[in-house]
């Protein structure tokens, strides 16, 4: 007799309760997973990871208040095994690559189709990466480019500012604040402060002024 696997819980994270709604049917019309809550915000998101503990996030990137990114980062501070895959709208490398680094096992489009989801969904439990072949692209040409752009340090070790980053403290150095370059560069205010961490602790410094010193003088600018 075939033993019966216990199915995925689902938490659904979103602040449309339509979308919920339609995702939670796809999910539970499967034997497979069994949707066990749904948070519409990032808070909420939390408080409810910890209550349930489940096999899977969904979460949606642009929520108000506390966002799908800073919520995902703090529940794997918590959770670290917990495995959450972004769900978004929009197709932005910037976002793709901040929610790798806030934890998030992969990142879909809520425009694909179920059955393609459902397979990364379930890919995803088991520790590979949800996301599609052309993210999946993006991501290796990524990797490519940094290795390109490789600078050195006055110590000799390995140093490389994004574009992104180097847009970043163009504008810091022009005395933008975190809110003006979050608004010049159409990211959120946590991005935008996230870029100017990773920057200092690249550069070694301790202010803004100082990194826009040290990236005129060794050319990273």
């Amino acid at each position: 007799m075939m033993r019966k696997t216990n199915p995925i819980r689902v938490l659904l994270v979103d602040d449309h309760a339509l979308f919920r709604e339609g995702l939670a049917g796809i999910l539970n019309a499967q034997s497979d997973f069994l949707v066990v809550g749904e948070a519409s915000d990032g808070l909420e998101a939390q408080v409810m990871a910890q209550e349930l503990s489940p096999d899977l996030i969904l979460m949606d990137v642009g929520m108000p208040g506390c966002d799908g990114l800073e919520a995902a980062r703090r529940i794997k501070w918590v959770l670290p095994a917990a495995t959450i895959v972004m769900l978004t709208v929009q197709d932005n490398e910037e976002k793709l690559f901040e929610a790798i680094k806030c934890g998030a096992q992969g990142y879909l489009l809520k425009n694909m189709r179920s059955r393609p989801m459902l397979e990364l969904l379930r890919g995803a439990v088991q520790g590979q990466a949800a996301i599609t072949p052309a993210l999946a692209g993006r991501i290796l040409e990524e990797f490519r480019r940094l290795s390109r752009h490789e600078g050195l340090t006055a110590e000799g070790e390995a140093l490389t500012l994004t574009p992104r980053e180097q847009e970043v403290l163009s504008l810091a150095a022009e005395g933008a604040t975190d809110q003006e370059v979050a608004a010049a560069l159409s990211i959120s205010l946590y991005t935008a402060k996230s870029h100017m961490r990773n920057i200092l602790a690249k550069l070694q410094v301790n202010s803004r002024r100082e990194a826009a010193r040290y990236a005129r003088e060794k050319g990273l600018l």
